[in-house]
């Protein structure tokens, strides 16, 4: 569900206004959530003030976005605290300056967002059944929308107001398009058949001692509410099967196509006028034995824009003719012609040209299919208010998953230990350790201390919360069985280290006035060069090319040397002859638009990041979290 509604909201506050909406299983402890009674605020913006429980809210969707980055838990925490408190600034600031956004705007992106939809289209029973499961009426609902909208717009009146200069597009080709003339010399690591000493093995051991570590591995137990075994209890009666299948029965239908042409004999303002027209049909119809109905539409009809394409109106809808007109084409047969049909307009000739019979599958036919279906659909509320009861019960219960499963009859399953990387992709079967939420949620701050999870959403149809079951902290491994990996690694530093002395010596030697040819021929080496390098070249490693375009351009009389070390530990020595400035092409050109509208975006993006640095520097904040100022 989250997943679809940030699929639907594009802006960069997109996830302000899914904590904003509180959907289902966000959450965890809702009683928690109705006020802050005596509680210490944790930070103050302006005159608003966030409790433990908001902060607990925002990472949790902060840490959902950023669900499988390998990114510390304190630090993501602290990342979310200072989105929240970013986003309330700003917040403050369009409420002060009067921005307004309607109740009709919102009601439009609620009815787009697709969890709130069945077949494409709003649900008004499932949207207020997923509001109730979170306590919330639709006109709460809808305020906290237009709020954040409010922001979405503010944002898009700062980046979209920027724009990019001609002059700004040509520096940005003429940047983008440099060229540079450069000489390069690789010097490749040897290969050291020597041994190192037990006192150099024991004493880089010590040394690092972090990078030999047994991986951390926990094993859980948890529950896990899914739609698909509650569905399993649903045993409908064959009167409730075939109540749904008629209340479905469009889903199983395959419309009728029906495509048209027609000749118009049209009314004039002559009083004799309709027999005239009407003798012409006859006298058009006689004419078919002769010539081709869509011939006959070229020449005879009064419908012009039709008469160009044999009289085709294509398919036909009902609602758009006279009845008389749709009676008549909705009886004809394929490649019938009717007799002359009188509407508003004159004396149609209706000829269908292409007809596929509608079709409704029986109700043995998709018995199966609509078994599951209602299932589902009457499993769907179950499921919410369980959803509800598993949140408050597992966050009132933090030390144990008894009371939930007592109370829910959910069985609580257990794993077998496993770590922090999953040991292959998921499959389309549902296992639970392979899953990044899974693993992500069992091995955070608050699952180690002992506590219950909070409620983790897996697609649509599951919801699981987790509690340690036992835990192997990594641990240092013994030196033999790394002895093999740290005499490797002792041997490398040493090649490296030969291979950056010979490379600082030589880049010594090239500054020095030493031509590039005789400092490599000195040690046995070749000089490469690589003249009018481009950005995009990849004659030579990505590393020596973004070193090239970094540097200083060479000063009069003197080139720029540098070293460059790639993943191979090979020490590149680099000598930049000369910059040729780029130009725009012709084809720069054609791309001049979408080079000008991505230029002025990243300048607006700037200019917001400028605008909420200001407003945060304007806005009296206080933290009251252990170190902060």
């Amino acid at each position: 569900m989250l997943l679809k509604i940030r699929e639907k909201s594009q802006g960069v506050f997109a996830w302000v206004i899914l904590i904003l909406i509180c959907v289902p299983f966000m959450l965890w402890g809702i009683q928690n959530y109705m006020g802050g009674g005596s509680e210490t605020a944790i930070a103050t913006v302006g005159d608003k003030e966030f409790y433990q429980q908001d902060v607990n809210r925002a990472y949790s969707q902060y840490s959902q976005n950023l669900a499988g980055m390998n990114i510390e838990e304190s630090v993501l925490k602290k990342q979310a605290l200072d989105k929240l408190i970013q986003d309330e600034v700003l917040f403050q600031h369009v409420e002060n300056e009067g921005l307004v956004v309607t109740d009709t705007s919102a009601k439009r992106f609620i009815k787009g967002l697709e969890y709130f939809q069945t077949d494409g289209k709003f649900d008004n029973k499932q949207y207020k059944a997923l509001l109730g499961s979170q306590r919330l009426s639709p006109g709460e609902f809808v305020n906290r929308i237009k709020k954040a909208l409010m922001m979405e717009q503010f944002q898009k009146s700062v980046i979209e107001s920027s724009f990019a200069t001609e002059m700004d597009i040509k520096n940005f080709f003429k940047i983008q398009n440099q060229t540079r003339d450069i000489e390069i010399i690789s010097v490749a690591l040897p290969q050291l058949e020597e041994t190192p000493s037990n006192e150099d093995i024991s004493e880089y051991y010590e040394k690092n001692k972090n990078v030999y570590l047994t991986e951390e591995q926990i094993a859980i137990e948890y529950i896990e509410l899914s739609l698909d075994d509650l569905a399993k209890q649903v045993e409908p009666t064959s009167e409730q099967l075939q109540t749904y299948y008629n209340e479905q029965k469009e889903q199983y239908t395959t419309k009728e196509r029906r495509k048209i042409s027609h000749i118009l004999f049209a009314f004039t303002k002559d009083a004799n006028d309709d027999e005239v027209q009407l003798k012409k049909a006859l006298e058009a119809k006689l004419a078919l034995g002769e010539k081709e109905f869509s011939v006959l539409a070229q020449e005879l009809s009064d419908d012009k824009l039709t008469a160009k394409k044999g009289g085709d109106l294509g398919l036909f809808n009902i609602g758009v003719m006279d009845k008389a007109f749709e009676d008549v084409a909705s009886s004809l047969k394929l490649d019938e012609v009717s007799e002359p049909v009188k509407s508003a307009f004159g004396y149609h000739l209706i000829k269908v040209t292409e007809l596929v019979p509608g079709d409704v599958k029986s109700f043995d036919a998709v018995k199966n299919e609509l078994t599951i279906a209602y299932q589902r659909s009457i499993a769907e509320t179950s499921f919410y208010e369980k959803g509800e009861s598993l949140t408050e019960l597992s966050y009132e219960n933090p030390d144990s998953l008894e009371v939930v499963s007592d109370q829910l009859g959910l069985d609580i399953k257990k794993t077998s230990f496993f770590g922090k990387q999953p040991a292959t992709p998921p499959t389309e079967k549902f296992e639970i350790t392979k899953e990044t939420v899974i693993i992500d949620a069992a091995f955070s701050e608050d699952v180690l201390k002992g506590n219950n999870s909070q409620p983790i959403e897996i697609g649509t149809d599951k919801l699981v919360v987790l509690r340690m079951a036992e835990h192997h902290p990594a641990d240092v491994k013994e030196l033999d069985k790394v002895k093999p990996l740290i005499i490797t690694s002792i041997l490398r530093n040493k090649a490296k280290k030969i291979v950056l002395d010979k490379a600082t010596e030589m880049k010594k030697s090239i500054l020095s006035g030493e031509k590039m040819q005789k400092v490599a021929e000195d040690k046995g080496l070749k000089v490469l060069s690589y003249p009018k390098l481009t950005r995009t070249n990849k004659d030579v490693a990505w590393q020596v090319n973004q070193a090239v375009f970094k540097a200083s351009k060479p000063s009069k009389g003197k080139t720029t040397v540098l070293t460059v070390e790639e993943p191979s530990g090979t020490q590149t020595v680099i000598n930049i002859l000369a910059v040729t400035e780029g130009v725009m092409t012709e084809e720069d050109k054609t791309q001049g638009e979408l080079a000008e509208k991505n230029m002025a975006n990243a300048f607006g993006e700037a200019e917001f990041s400028s605008t909420l640095n200001s407003l945060r520097e304007n806005t009296v904040i206080r933290l009251n979290i252990p170190g902060s100022n």
